[in-house]
């Protein structure tokens, strides 16, 4: 042996003391549900691997995971340092390990190789899996119904359905807590010697199915989790009539082992329970706890009145070995009572051995591609062989059926190595086709086959290359899919397979793009859009076949060209526009956006009116809607058209919109009075009546809507006394005060209704005739007052008086006596004062004749000329009219000058003056009522008062309160409104008026002094 050999055998030798051969194991504890790329551990400092400067390496130190093509890796090992990450598929332990309940029994295994062969080594790693709190623990049903006696003993105990959470540990069931227990039910939780915990529900009260037969609560369960999670179902307990003796079973546990070839409908155990009550009370009726398996629900049947349990659907033992049963047998009564019977499948030799194959070097095509000068000992592929059958029947051999160049070296048990086992000759053999068989030891034996297929290759040293390096494309959407777009080519100065191009799009090209691996035809697999992206870049890849293999890359641009294919759009499909009634011509209505998605000319957009009528016109290009109509809504409240909009496309494309333009509505219509129907219609008011009363009622509508048609009413005349009061909202008119002789006759008042319209209200006057008088006896005497009053004007105050015929002779007679007492007593004392000539003849003079124009009145009309100067008065009353009486002396002396100051609410004058055109008729009265306006001269009703005298009047400044006359003999009215002056702004504040009156009759005047 020379020194060079001697070297080499030496470093061999080093390597092999560095790095023992063979397979080791390495556990890791993770957490499921971790996100991607978390580190879990290092290979290379957790084996404590270390090299050996003086053993060369064929390639550099290299970590490969091992699996099987197909799988989907939930961890990923990086290959230069070894370390171990989490991927995209999280890791779920509940889906990886199913139906393990313990906590330290969840693994996940895999296995690395490490490379090169000098060093190699094949670690299997167990992950074991920890649980976290990532399910909620869940009743099997939301409602859960449960049945108790009546005569059920406080603190019996009852099971309620145990939840289900398929976290394990802590992070399972821990608590159960009942909800609206009503204090007469509480809740136990007993945990069963594996660790499970019941809930069971605990009488509290005596029940009485009588007095209350269901009670409905809710039942919340919990598990241990940070934070915890918890859910919910309804617990409904129907308490039912006695049942006081349980089935019992004759054997509570069973134990049966069963071949997992047993036929549907063989018998598995027959149970036996007995119940000593009688008659129905003592049926008993078989069934599966709601606690076991689904699986054992579909496996097992049982037959609810023998208890005979038979097999519903075929047995495997390797699905599941033992089926855990608990049955319930009940006979009516709300606690059944509980039975478990095992199930054992046993063994037969039904399964095949399996063989996984898993590749240490990566297969093209299903074939490994194998230099020939790959090292002895070169690892191919991890051959895994397993059994789902027990015993012998589970052990399994593994070997290749011919002699070739390649071995299987055991690792573990049931897994072997597929090594190289000489060297390899590209020229001898170009393939294998390696059969490996597994076997197991049952009688008699099953085989499995699989083929391995490896091919050897030549070295690959040459990259493929594009004609060129950037391809350029100009495509119009719209393309039918599968559209050739061009023809990629590329040489490679090798030969054999290591000249054969592949074709192949990078990482980056859209799916909407396919490449031909063998001709590198690219194609759009589908329509190209050029809204949605109208410029595409991207890679191709040419790789040739070779082990490893090269590759190049080409950057391929693709520009979309635009086509009309797209409508012009509405930001809406209807749209709704609210004006007012009162917008003019061509005002604004609203604003029309289209947009279209195309460009250049076939997104440009014009608008235009559908049916339409010419009521509205659209600016073509900005959309702008102008009416070309005047609005009136209680004409017409809303407009509906279609706008079109079309595009400048050569085939032009269009689209449609609805547009609802609504009127909104402005005050424009005053009220109109429906009740009273007439100015000449009247009300009987019985002396009777009491206060409070309603005694008739006004009623009117207005054509606007909203707060333009919210009406309110009032007194705004006639009402001088405050007799009547009206609600403002319903209209109705009541009698605020008892009726006294004073009363009695005919009274008019002045109604006023206003909207509350802004921003002006409209308002409109009527007149309501109100008889005060036990009967109406003359219905006809009541008529001619009503026409006469008509002809007053409409603010002079009417009702101060109007009585029956019979008590008007009545009041004359007294009135008579009274005036011819008082005629005696004046002229004796004018007399005495003659005589005496204590006082300058001319106040005696007159004296006199104030006396005689209070005593004897003139019977033609008098005329009152002008006061010379106002007078001031302070705001009063709104429902009274005041009027001031002054004495002065007289110019002529067959004449009297009386100056009177008349106060009227501003109201009346203020809201009724240049607010109501009088010189039409009322649209609130019949055509044949009578015009009010020939009462005024002014645009504002006239204020008026009447007053008659009785007594002679002093002269000292009094205030006489408005009566109600007996005859209307003395009337005094103001000649014009626009006589009249109002100095203050405040709505209580008092005008004052200079009026002319006369007398017609002689007749008594009734005053309060104030």
């Amino acid at each position: 042996m020379d020194l060079l050999s001697g070297t080499y055998l030496l470093a061999v030798l080093l390597a092999c003391i560095v790095f023992q051969s063979g397979a080791q194991e390495k556990n890791y504890t993770v957490r499921e549900e971790l996100p991607e790329n978390v580190l879990i551990g290092n290979l290379l400092k957790d084996l404590n691997l270390t090299l050996d400067p003086d053993v060369p390496l064929s390639s550099p130190l290299q970590f490969k995971l091992v699996y099987k093509t197909g799988d989907v890796p939930l961890v990923r090992v990086e290959e230069n340092t070894g370390e171990i990450f989490t991927t995209a598929n999280r890791i779920d332990r509940e889906k990886l390990c199913s139906g393990i309940f313990s906590e330290n029994r969840c693994f996940y295994e895999v296995e690395v190789a490490v490379l090169p062969d000098e060093v190699f080594r094949l670690v299997k790693i167990r992950f074991l899996i920890e649980d976290i709190n990532d399910n909620a623990p869940l009743f099997p049903s939301t409602v859960i119904n449960i049945s108790i006696p009546e005569n059920t003993a406080i603190n019996s105990r009852y099971s309620v359905p145990s939840a289900i959470d398929p976290d394990i540990g802590a992070n399972g069931i821990q608590h159960y807590e009942l909800l609206k227990g009503q204090n007469v039910f509480g809740l136990d939780i007993i945990e069963t010697p594996e660790g499970d915990k019941w809930p069971q529900l605990i009488v509290q009260q005596i029940l009485d199915r009588e007095q209350k037969d269901t009670y409905v609560m809710k039942i919340k369960v919990e598990d241990g989790g940070s934070p915890p999670r918890s859910s919910t179902a309804i617990l409904q307990v129907t308490v039912t009539d006695v049942n006081d003796n349980r089935p019992v079973f004759k054997e509570n546990d069973i134990e049966v082992s069963i071949p997992e070839n047993a036929p549907v409908g063989t018998s598995v155990s027959q149970l036996h329970a007995t119940d000593a009550d009688l008659g129905s009370n003592a049926q008993i009726h078989f069934y599966f706890s709601n606690q076991i398996s689904s699986l054992a629900k579909r496996l097992f049947a049982i037959d609810n009145a023998t208890g005979l349990i038979t097999i519903r659907e075929p047995l495997d033992r390797e699905e599941s070995p033992v089926h855990k049963l608990t049955i319930l047998a009940s006979d009516g009564s709300s606690t059944p009572s509980r039975a478990t019977v095992t199930v054992n499948v046993t063994d037969i030799n039904d399964n095949v051995p399996s063989i996984d194959t898993r590749y240490i070097i990566n297969p093209v095509n299903g074939t490994v591609l194998l230099s020939e000068k790959a090292p002895l000992n070169t690892k191919i592929a991890l051959i895994t062989v397993m059994d789902k059958d027990a015993d012998l029947n589970g052990k399994v051999t593994c070997f290749t059926d011919h002699d070739v160049p390649f071995r299987l070296k055991p690792v573990f048990d049931n897994q072997f190595l597929l090594e190289t086992a000489t060297f390899l000759d590209y020229e001898a053999t170009r393939e294998y086709a390696i059969k490996i068989v597994a076997s197991d030891s049952g009688k008699p034996p099953l085989n499995q086959s699989a083929m391995l297929l490896i091919k050897i290759k030549d070295e690959n040293d040459n990259a493929p290359v594009f004609t060129q390096p950037i391809i350029g494309l100009s495509i119009p959407e719209n393309n039918a899919p599968g559209t050739q777009l061009t023809k990629i080519s590329a040489t490679d100065a090798d030969s054999g397979r290591n000249a054969e191009i592949s074709y192949i799009l990078g990482s980056d090209a859209p799916p909407i793009f396919n490449l031909d691996r063998r001709t590198g035809i690219l194609t759009a697999v589908r329509k190209l859009d050029r809204e949605k992206q109208d410029r595409y870049s991207f890679t191709v890849l040419a790789k040739d076949n070779g082990m490893p293999p090269l590759q190049t890359n080409a950057t391929v641009t693709v520009s979309v060209l635009d086509q009309n294919d797209n409508s012009p759009a509405f930001t809406h499909n209807e749209y709704n526009f609210y004006v007012p009634e009162n917008l003019p011509m061509y005002g604004t209505v609203g604003l029309i956006t289209v947009t279209d998605a195309d460009s250049g000319e076939n997104a440009a957009v014009t608008l235009s009116i559908l049916n339409g009528r010419d009521n509205f016109i659209i600016d073509p290009l900005t959309g702008v809607i102008r009416p070309n109509i005047t609005f009136d809504r209680e004409q017409q409240g809303s407009y509906t058209f279609q706008v079109k909009a079309v595009d400048g496309g050569r085939l032009q494309r269009s689209s449609t919109a609805k547009v609802t333009i609504n009127v909104v509505d402005v005050n424009d219509n005053r009220p109109v009075f429906v009740i009273p129907s007439s100015n000449y219609s009247y009300e009987l008011v019985p002396t009777s009546s009491s206060p409070g009363s309603v005694v008739t009622k006004v009623f009117a509508v207005d054509n606007d809507t909203g707060m333009n048609a919210e009406l309110r009413y009032s007194i705004i005349g006639g009402n001088s006394r405050g007799l009547f009061t009206i609600d403002q909202l319903t209209g109705n008119i009541t009698l605020k005060e008892k009726v006294i002789t004073s009363d009695h006759g005919l009274h008019r008042l002045v109604i006023k209704v206003n909207d509350l319209g802004q921003p002006e209200s409209l308002y409109t006057i009527a007149l309501v005739h109100l008889f005060v008088n036990e009967t109406v006896t003359n219905s006809s005497y009541v008529q001619e007052l009503v026409r006469r009053n008509m002809e007053t004007p409409v603010g002079q105050n009417i009702g101060d008086g109007e009585i029956t015929p019979q008590t008007n002779d009545y009041v004359k007679i007294i009135i008579a006596i009274i005036a011819g007492t008082m005629t005696v007593i004046l002229v004796i004392f004018v007399t005495a004062l003659v005589r005496c000539r204590q006082t300058p003849r001319h106040k005696v003079v007159q004296k006199n004749k104030q006396s005689g124009e209070w005593v004897s009145p003139n019977q033609e009309n008098r005329q009152i000329k002008k006061k010379k100067k106002k007078k001031k008065r302070s705001p009063k009353s709104l429902l009274l009219n005041f009027v001031t009486i002054e004495e002065s002396k007289p110019d002529d002396p067959g004449h009297e000058h009386i100056n009177g100051t008349l106060d009227i609410p501003v109201e009346l004058e203020e809201q009724t003056m240049g607010k109501y055109n009088w010189a039409t008729t009322p649209t609130t009265f019949k055509p044949d009522s009578p015009d009010l306006a020939k009462h005024y001269k002014s645009a504002s009703p006239q204020p008026t008062f009447q007053i008659k005298p009785e007594t002679p009047v002093p002269p000292k400044k009094h205030h006489v309160i408005q009566e109600l006359p007996l005859d209307n003999t003395f009337v005094v009215g103001c000649d014009s409104l626009s006589k009249c002056s109002s100095s203050s702004s405040d709505p209580y504040s008092v005008s004052e008026c200079s009026c002319q009156g006369g007398f017609k009759t002689p007749g008594p005047i009734h005053t309060r002094q104030l």
